[in-house]
């Protein structure tokens, strides 16, 4: 397993997200809450997919078929082990269970169980040993990891790839095989970046497909009268049923964090009692859980281990656990969230937030319609350059650079934005750049193309700008990119820029602690990738 290959003095070694302690990796306990134990068991999950993966790789080739269900366990369990996902060892404890039973079963459908038994064992002793290869190893493994949860969301919609699936199956077997080089390891990193764009595209046609291309929208950040249930994470599947279950209840809905941009497509507009976003980015959740009042769902990533203020009407679903919160009943996909109404209903209303606005929704659809505008703004001047600036926002002080840099930055530069990092501009109140001989039109500083799992509306958003510029080579494109990362959905992203061959990408506010010297080198020299802050 990757990460005791890397540190077998200490009881855990992680260091997949930006926040790891002392820019190294936590060696006691996670910064992100997680204890030894359930680190531990997150690396045997992650061992005992891998392995799975291989047995189904195996399988496979001898011209067997491999079951929907097998990829859903693959990309369940690689959604589990993201940072901020599951901190409840009984329930990672469960699913190694259900990955094993599943695993024995398909060794037994083998047609050369024995040298299959042997090749399994003599995985079991594999590992890389050179730095690069460990580095490489971690950094395709995280993107895997992101990919995965883009898979999840799409398939709760009913969505899926089998030549995705069979990608992850395959990769995964071959970094539990440990068989590859260093040159097949570094070639194989913008593969993953490839089918990270699919799957990013697989999710989108799986969301407007369900809801609709989202709309340019004004959104409240305030509070409405009467009870509310606060709806975080990403999952848009789970918002829809709860939003079904709420309807005429007298019970309001509010987004949280990532699920900001749900309030942006045509089908949730439909429901009056989704009124609005309440607080912030995921860090921000302890206070904005406690002066909420009522009953939070959390759908997804990115969840913080509770305080005791509001442990009690937290509520998971899906890949997400905490000792002590209550789960979600489902059975066949079908959720049940009587239980939170009443909660709600039984609650007091949320505290006031103040009465803010903002706008969302210029995916790729709706900036489909600005592209004309944009480029004869970018050909005459009045647009400076478009500077991406999204992806994670954190808790640590240095994220402190992004706030200064987006207030820096020229009155005529745009903001595109994605994920949580948008609430850290949102909040600066910078004003709209006028367009047009005389300054008649203007378009809003901050474009906030969706959650980080819309970020693939950048890419299509770049590639409308090339073609209607004219243009060969997008880093020809007047498109700056800084993009503050924290976990593995924000890997693939990277994955997926460098894919396409996308130059001088700033990732911080450090570079993965994953990065070896000598990778780090490597992508520096080949692409330009740095850090903003040290």
């Amino acid at each position: 397993m990757i990460n005791n290959a890397i540190d077998k003095e200490h009881t855990m070694f992680c260091y997949q997200c930006q926040e790891t302690a002392g820019g190294k990796g936590c060696t006691i306990r996670g910064v992100c809450g997680k204890t030894d134990e359930v680190a531990g068991l997150q690396d045997e999950l992650l061992a005992e997919t891998e392995r799975l993966a291989f047995v189904a790789t195996w399988l496979k080739d001898e011209g067997g078929q491999v079951s929907r269900r097998i990829d859903n366990l693959i990309t369940t369990n690689l959604f589990i082990t993201v940072t901020n996902v599951n901190f409840d060892s009984v329930a990672i404890r469960r699913q190694l269970r259900i990955t094993d039973m599943r695993m024995r079963s398909l060794i037994h459908m083998s047609k050369d169980i024995v040298n299959l038994e042997k090749a399994l064992k003599k995985c079991e002793t594999a590992a890389y040993q050179e730095e690069e290869a460990v580095s490489l190893h971690s950094l395709i493994t995280f993107g895997l990891k992101g990919m995965a949860a883009y898979v999840h969301h799409a398939r709760a919609l009913g969505e899926s790839n089998e030549e995705i699936d069979e990608f992850i199956r395959a990769t995964l077997a071959d970094l539990y095989e440990c068989r590859l080089p260093v040159n097949g390891l570094l070639g194989l990193v913008t593969v993953v970046g490839q089918y990270g764009i699919d799957a990013m595209e697989m999710l989108d046609r799986a969301n407007t497909g369900r809801y609709g291309e989202p709309e340019m929208t004004k959104v409240k950040y305030d509070t409405a009268e009467g009870p509310g249930i606060l709806v975080s994470g990403h999952d848009l599947a789970d918002l829809e049923q709860l939003l079904k279950q709420t309807e005429g209840t007298g019970v309001k809905v509010y987004t949280h964090g990532e699920m900001l941009p749900a309030l942006a497509y045509p089908i949730f507009k439909k429901y009056d009692h989704l009124v609005g976003n309440y607080g912030g980015s995921w860090h921000e959740q302890a206070r904005d859980f406690r002066e909420f009042g009522g009953p939070i769902v959390m759908t997804s990533n990115c969840l913080i281990p509770p305080g005791d203020e509001y442990k009690d009407r937290l509520y998971v679903t899906g890949p997400v656990s905490y000792p002590g919160c209550r789960r979600i009943p489902e059975r066949e996909g079908l959720k049940d969230f009587s239980e939170l109404i009443a909660r709600a209903k039984a609650s007091p209303p949320p505290l006031k937030q103040g009465n803010r606005e903002g706008i969302i929704g210029f995916s790729h659809g709706q900036m489909e319609a600005f592209a004309e505008d944009i480029a004869s703004a970018v050909k005459f001047g009045e647009i400076s350059g478009i500077v991406v600036m999204a992806g994670c926002d954190g808790r640590m002080k240095n994220r402190e650079y992004y706030s200064e840099y987006a207030k820096a930055l020229p009155d005529d530069a745009v903001i595109l934005t994605a994920g949580c990092a948008k609430y850290r501009y949102n909040r600066l109140g910078l004003n709209d750049i006028p367009i047009g001989k005389n300054g008649e039109n203007s378009i809003p500083k901050i474009l906030d193309v969706g959650q980080c799992n819309d970020s693939i509306s950048i890419i299509h958003i770049a590639r409308e700008l090339l073609k209607t510029l004219g243009l060969n080579d997008i880093n020809d494109l007047p498109i700056t990119y800084n993009i503050a990362w924290y976990e593995q959905k924000a890997v693939i992203v990277l994955l997926a820029l460098l894919s396409l061959g996308i130059r001088d990408i700033r990732v911080g506010p450090t570079l993965p602690a994953f990065l070896s010297p000598g990778l780090r080198k490597i992508l520096e020299e080949n692409y330009g990738l740095r850090a903003p802050v040290i």
